[in-house]
């Protein structure tokens, strides 16, 4: 097939379908009749798993890119600001941390760690977001537009009408075509290729094929594990978690604050999310069913709200850490929970749809010959990423202090991923940099690494070059400069839930 492809085939709807859609759909807005035919088809029947509701701030220009309006996003899907993460009881049992989204002051320049007393200090004294988080104040003030602000934020939103919102966007302004209907079979044409799919609708049965299928059926992976037999690798080895609870609290009063962070709680053996939307709170356990059975964690979560789940219907997750082997193969490439999962400590799911589907439209057009580069890099890409994923959620993980033996366990050298192992070794006596996460596919950036390090108490030893760290009189400036924006904007900022009604205008 040397012609270009001109049709792409999405199976499976949802936040993964409906994104990649929106994303391809939109970067050939501008296509010619017959240039580019689009095609999603879901099951009616089939649920969308709809737990992750944090995104990452990628997707502040992805909301642009396609062109969905900010202000609709908060309006139907009960939208918050999320500023970061709050990370609670990691290293002890009696302490916390923040993960903002704002790079520190100096950042690129000079890393404030070295002169900063007390390394926990950190994000408090290099950066102002974490107080903005405390004060529970939005990232922009009621004169800044949309998707502008002070500070860098993502969403909390509600994944499934987040869904509805891009399905019916990619109809009515994308040209995307929509079908329903349950895949019963994947035929293989003979070069091993995906031929086309038969469908059961409505109507009856049906059949249907494209030049390319992007596979977003979830965790069953029908195109690119079952037809494709693309094996699954675990990561599970290092990241120990495998079940899930979730619930949604309602406020007890329509008026109370709405956090503008993520709120993750260590638990004896996992962690709890609460992420607050304008209408509810999302509050999950996710646990590992070697070190905590099923009641203990409905008991830890039961404890953590503080009433019974009596009166909660509990959503139930189980799920394999890891990813396929491959995330494109011949003429199939798998997006979401298709291509791989990982506990959403640091809401990478939406993150990794948007930099996959991304990367499906940048390489559009594309033929059979090219689309073996193509899917090789890409490929290539994609496991750098998931080795990096596990690395960074790996880091939150093996710095503890906390005795109970799932965390001892992740203590454990052997759990700990050799390229893990390697950067620790760099920065034994330098803290991370730029320049360590400089690749194309790098999806957190070194300031990220340097809250959590810096936030669980790791120091470098600065001692063996301290003729490398003479400039305490920019520390300094850059100290005091973000005391005055820490200050400044405590008295700017207006409360989140404050900042949403009036910017919606209830």
């Amino acid at each position: 097939m040397s012609d270009p492809i001109k049709s792409i085939m999405i199976v499976g709807g949802g936040t993964a379908g409906w994104l990649s859609a929106a994303i391809i759909a939109a970067h050939h807005r501008n296509r010619p009749e017959g240039a580019l035919k689009i095609t999603l088809v879901e099951a009616s029947d089939i649920p969308s798993v709809g737990v992750g509701e944090g995104t990452w701030p990628t997707l502040r220009n992805t909301l642009r890119m396609i062109g969905i309006d900010e202000k609709k996003i908060f309006k139907e899907c009960f939208a918050g600001f999320k500023q970061g993460g709050k990370f609670v009881n990691w290293a002890t049992d009696n302490d916390f941390y923040y993960h903002p989204f704002t790079v520190p002051l100096g950042y690129g320049q000079m890393d404030m760690a070295p002169y900063v007393e007390d390394i926990e200090d950190f994000a408090i004294e290099a950066n102002y977001q974490q107080e903005i988080c405390e004060a529970g104040l939005a990232p922009r003030s009621l004169a800044e537009g949309e998707f502008q602000s002070v500070c860098n934020y993502a969403y909390h939103l509600d994944a499934g009408a987040f869904a509805n919102i891009l399905k019916e966007h990619c109809k009515t302004e994308l040209g995307v075509h929509h079908a329903i209907g349950t895949v019963k079979d994947v035929v293989l044409d003979a070069k091993g290729h995906i031929g086309e799919l038969k469908l059961e609708g409505s109507t009856g049965p049906f059949d249907l094929s494209a030049d390319l299928y992007v596979d977003c059926t979830g965790f069953r992976s029908l195109l690119l594990g079952k037809a494709l037999s693309v094996p699954f690798v675990s990561n599970e080895k290092y990241l120990f978690n495998n079940k899930a609870l979730a619930i949604h609290v309602p406020y007890s009063d329509e008026d109370d604050p709405v956090a503008c962070h993520t709120i993750a709680t260590g638990q004896n053996a996992g962690w709890t999310w609460d992420i607050g939307l304008t209408t509810r709170r999302g509050v999950g356990h996710v646990y590992s069913d070697a070190f905590l059975s099923d009641d203990e964690a409905e008991a830890n979560l039961s404890k953590y709200i503080g009433q019974s789940l009596d009166d909660f219907t509990i959503k139930r997750f189980s799920f394999q850490s890891g990813y396929r082997q491959q995330t494109w193969k011949h003429n199939c490439v798998a997006i979401g929970l298709a291509c791989g999962f990982v506990e959403p400590l640091e809401a990478t799911a939406i993150m990794l749809v948007e930099v996959a589907a991304r990367y499906v439209a940048e390489n559009m057009p594309i033929n059979e010959t090219s689309m073996a580069v193509t899917s090789k890099r890409f490929n290539q890409q994609m496991d750098y990423r998931w080795s990096r994923i596990t690395d960074f959620l790996k880091l939150h993980y093996m710095l503890t202090q906390r005795p109970e033996p799932y965390w001892r366990a992740h203590c454990d050298p052997d759990s700990i991923p050799e390229s893990l192992k390697d950067d620790l070794a760099i920065w034994k006596h330098r803290g991370p940099i730029k320049s360590d996460f400089d690749g194309v596919a790098e999806l957190f950036p070194a300031a990220s690494y340097q809250y959590v390090l810096y936030g669980m108490g790791y120091k470098p030893d600065y001692s063996k070059h301290a003729y490398l760290y003479d400039q305490h009189q920019q520390a300094d400036r850059i100290r005091q400069k973000n005391q005055l924006m820490t200050q400044q904007l405590l008295q700017s900022l207006p409360p989140h839930r404050d900042y949403i009604d009036h910017w919606l205008g209830h």
